[in-house]
């Protein structure tokens, strides 16, 4: 079964290898948001010949036929997800690197009238949310 970025990679014309379909699977596959490191462990296990240099080659790759949206969330690495049509912001807890999208409409709302209101027709944006979990009370 050819899988979602792989289907990507061929509508684009890009040559695929079975290392590059594996790295594509690893993607779509992936529930996070991971780095190439990650990329490389996760595909690795499906095929061990598999060299970090390729796996950086092939993310560069997609990214470069935007196939892959790159991100930076503060943590020093860069990290992937697969290319998407419908928009999503993301929220990060810092303390784990977890990464949780969300859309919230309000927002939306939000960041479209203040671009307005700044004489602006907004065309695009990214939100990033840096947070740690609310402490839970316990009690006594």
């Amino acid at each position: 079964m050819v899988s979602r970025l792989e289907r990507l990679c061929i509508d684009k014309g890009l040559k695929m290898t079975e290392q590059r379909r594996v790295i594509a699977r690893v993607l779509s596959d992936a529930e996070d948001h991971p780095d190439v490191e990650q990329v490389y462990r996760r595909a690795t296990e499906i095929d061990p010949r598999i060299s970090i240099a390729t796996v950086y080659r092939t993310v560069r790759l997609f990214e470069e036929a935007n196939i892959l949206a790159k991100h930076d969330f503060g943590d020093g690495r860069s990290r992937y997800e697969e290319m998407r049509e419908d928009h999503h912001d993301h929220l990060i807890d810092v303390q784990s690197g977890r990464v949780v999208e969300f859309r919230n409409e309000e927002i939306e709302e939000l960041q479209r009238l203040v671009a307005e209101q700044l004489g602006y027709k907004l065309v695009g944006h990214r939100l990033e949310l840096y947070a740690v979990p609310l402490e839970k009370k316990t009690r006594d």
